[in-house]
């Protein structure tokens, strides 16, 4: 114990009790206090000490304030009044707090400020440990950063890693997305992270959520496990699976492990999957260009459609649709392949589609007979959702069964160059030949339904979605 002065008077500052003033010091167990004014309780061995206070507790903890109450018996000591805590990079600003030296647990209760290089954490109460250099923010918290602001009900912070764990309702939000999660961290030095429970992450125009969400800010890459979805507002779709990942600039997603697309429009909703779904965004940001990738055994359901491939395009901005190797696509009674297959939309319709080399139609009558389109190349028109032309270039043929009163009373076989069909309720209307054909009528006892059947004739009704749900059913491949 130093002082300039010290006063002992039991009358007038009473038993055991010392005043000192000007540079007071006093020693106790490896720390030392330091200040302008204290009242001494030699008994008690506490102290009162005020103006302009400082605990140094070696190469460790640091504690400033106006006023300090110092139990040297328990060593505890309540500082009050512009409290500063300084440890290594840690620095907690308060109005009151107090200090464990026996634990080295800092607990402050009238709102508290910490900062390092970069971070700001302010909180109504909290806790600082000193030995792994924590603090546990409770209540109204908020963490600061330049390029983002966290809120969370409690938080942990730790200065050496400057990591932050959150454990409840916890936003992050920053000029390019915002995040919310229930539990997760934050290491503000890495700029990566990892949230779950409820977690999503949502930036301009997509939402990504999942079970757990990792995050890295440096790179705009976010990656997600378990009951993942990325909703995409602006184009109205959504990608569903067990694992995806999500790039910020340019947008762009992949899912994986029962991967599903689906362009929501009501009734009109379209269900793809594929072992691996992508959605790319190409051109600038004033005019971005998505479209939705699919690689191996693609499926899609829609009432009206349903479709089987190895893989496939879908633009989102001109609705078109491409399907390559061993496409199959249905609408209603017709059956349509061809080498690649172009699909082409509008308002979420069937507008017109292309096949492109070995192209076949094929339409049930009944389960023997089959009416059958045949050649090179072939474009379809539609109107109300149904076939209503459609023109073969090249190597046509055609077999179609002829009908009055709903009774076959023929079957017709053509050949020619280039023929144009025109269908009425998905029935054959009228066959305009470019060029004189070769065809023949039979009646139906002439030729057998399975003699009427044109070369690699295939009926892939097994491989038909029947359902959205029935496009993860793996059929057999063709």
């Amino acid at each position: 114990m130093n002082a300039d002065v010290v006063d002992y008077d039991e009358y007038t500052l009473g038993k055991d009790i010392k005043r000192l003033r000007g540079n007071v010091q006093f020693s106790h167990e490896n720390a030392l206090l330091s200040c302008d004014s204290a009242i001494f309780n030699t008994k008690l061995n506490n102290v009162y000490a005020y103006s302009n206070v400082e605990i140094n507790q070696g190469d460790t903890v640091q504690l400033f304030g106006d006023s300090i109450r110092y139990f040297g018996n328990t060593k505890i000591a309540e500082v009050r009044s512009r409290v500063n805590l300084v440890h290594g990079k840690a620095n907690l600003t308060t109005d009151s707090l107090n200090y464990d030296r026996n634990t080295n647990i800092a607990y402050y209760f009238n709102w508290g400020t910490i900062r390092d290089k970069e971070n700001t954490l302010v909180s109504e109460w909290g806790y600082y440990y000193a030995t792994p250099k924590d603090f546990i923010a409770i209540n109204k918290v908020i963490l600061t950063n330049p390029r983002y602001r966290m809120i969370s009900d409690t938080l942990k912070y730790n200065v050496d890693n400057e990591t932050a764990f959150f454990n409840g309702p916890t936003t992050i939000t920053s000029d390019s997305n915002l995040i919310y999660c229930e539990n997760g961290w934050y290491n503000t030095q890495t700029e990566q992270s990892r949230y779950s429970k409820n977690a999503y992450l949502k930036s301009k125009s997509q939402t990504l959520r999942g079970d757990s969400l990792f995050y890295d800010r440096n790179k705009g890459h976010g990656v997600s496990w378990g009951n993942v979805e990325i909703k995409d507002t602006v184009e109205h779709m959504m990608l569903n699976g067990q694992y995806g990942e999500y790039f910020e600039e340019p947008e762009k997603a992949m899912m994986t492990d029962s991967a599903l697309y689906r362009n929501v429009d009501g009734v009109d909703t379209l269900y793809m999957h594929a072992d691996t779904l992508r959605m790319l965004t190409l051109g600038d940001t004033a005019n971005p260009y998505k479209f939705i990738m699919g690689w191996y055994h693609v499926r899609t359901y829609r009432y009206d459609m349903q479709s089987d491939c190895d893989s496939l395009t879908y633009s989102l901005q001109d609705s078109v649709m491409r399907m390559f190797i061993h496409p199959v696509i249905w609408f209603e009674k017709h059956q349509l392949t061809a080498e690649n297959i172009v699909l082409f939309t509008k308002n979420n319709k069937p507008h017109m589609i292309d096949l492109l080399n070995s192209s076949f139609i094929i339409s049930d009558e009944d389960s023997l007979r089959y009416n059958q389109l045949k050649g090179k190349n072939m474009r379809g028109f539609f109107e109300g959702n149904q076939l209503r032309k459609v023109e073969i270039k090249g190597n046509s043929q055609s077999i179609y069964y002829a009908k009055e009163d709903s009774t076959v009373i023929g079957v017709n076989q053509a050949e020619c160059s280039n023929m144009d069909i025109y269908m009425i309720e998905n029935e054959i209307e009228e066959i305009v030949f470019h060029t004189k054909p070769d065809a023949t009528m039979y009646t139906p006892k002439e030729k057998s339904p399975i003699e009427m059947r044109l070369k690699n004739f295939m009926w892939y009704d097994y491989l038909r979605p029947k359902s959205n749900l029935d496009i993860f059913r793996r059929a057999a491949t063709l």
